[in-house]
């Protein structure tokens, strides 16, 4: 609780720092126009799937750097099908994310079943499904032209609050997939299992939690989250291009889960931080570009954010090393 209301506090001084730095000579203010607000909403709704799928592994211990070419993969094959084969959309989108889902198997059943370490087997995930994408598209942009319309409400859709404001649709699914999330992690003992396995996973297995088949879900979970991302996104923008779809967005997944108080080192964290752990990256992603002009510090603030949190992390472990051996 500590954590989460430290993580709150945090971003209301953003938003109260920003608010002041936006506010114009005219007395208008850039950050609180009901336009500002609903993108800032609908990017959330998609950075924030992320960082929840990120959430899954890293509970567990491991790491995937693969989200971003996931993200990619759902981006490149869901204008495939709607537009080049003419499937219909409420086909072509359980098949996208069972391709992105079987894409989170293969993963686990290399982490469990050769025993590889997750950060080689999501590192050379980013690299092939990115490259596969750009052989598979020949490096042309993926378009949904018209094809998609029936769909593009999921990411482009307003739930209208008043005249002015509308809570995007992307902003309500992240809300849902939240909630579920947070239900199966502390309400079930399939979620249980899984902070025991970040904690101490030898000791989880002999007390007789199935900790193979645990990792392996959480890998599946994650792709099949960053797959509905990237539908997301591809939907919001209407197009995708395999070069650059999705470039990076397994950072900002990583650090909003890591800014959100979830540990590196596994066995701890929780929905809600992680949702506001991804509030603030966006927050500040939005003040960058608002105050400052330029995007240009953006990559540097992720890293920073990063490097924060697992100096942090590394810090809590071995205050917890001392207390016990005291």
């Amino acid at each position: 609780m500590k954590k989460i209301l430290g993580i709150a506090g945090l971003l209301f001084v953003v938003c109260l720092v920003t608010t002041v730095l936006a506010q114009q000579p005219d007395g208008s203010n850039t950050f609180l126009t009901a336009y500002n607000l609903e993108n800032l909403a609908q990017r959330l709704g998609m950075f924030g799937i992320l960082s929840i799928a990120a959430a899954f592994v890293i509970v567990t211990g491991g790491i995937d750097l693969s989200i971003g070419s996931v993200v990619c993969v759902a981006g490149c094959v869901l204008p495939h099908l709607l537009k080049d084969l003419g499937w219909s959309p409420w086909l072509a989108l359980p098949c996208t994310l069972g391709l992105t889902a079987a894409i989170g198997l293969w993963h686990g059943v290399l982490i469990v079943g050769l025993g590889l370490q997750p950060f080689v087997v999501t590192l050379c995930g980013l690299l092939l499904y990115r490259g596969w994408m750009r052989w598979f598209t020949q490096d042309q942009t993926q378009g949904l032209g018209s094809s998609g319309a029936s769909l593009r409400w999921l990411a482009t859709g307003r739930l209208p609050i008043g005249d002015a404001f509308g809570i995007p649709v992307a902003f309500l699914v992240m809300v849902a997939v939240a909630v579920v999330a947070a239900v199966f992690l502390n309400r079930t003992v399939w979620g249980r299992h899984l902070f025991a396995l970040g904690r101490n996973e030898e000791a989880a297995r002999f007390s007789g939690v199935a900790t193979g088949r645990l990792v392996v879900m959480s890998y599946v979970v994650c792709s099949l989250l960053a797959g509905l991302a990237g539908v997301l996104f591809v939907l919001d923008v209407n197009s995708a291009q395999a070069s650059n779809f999705g470039n990076f967005y397994e950072l900002y997944a990583i650090a909003g889960a890591v800014l959100g108080g979830v540990a590196l080192r596994g066995g701890e964290g929780t929905v809600l931080g992680v949702v506001l752990g991804a509030s603030l990256m966006q927050v500040l992603a939005m003040a960058i570009n608002l105050i400052g002009s330029s995007n240009r510090l953006e990559f540097a603030i992720v890293g920073a954010v990063i490097l924060a949190g697992a100096a942090a992390d590394e810090g809590v472990r071995r205050l917890l090393r001392r207390r016990r051996s005291s």
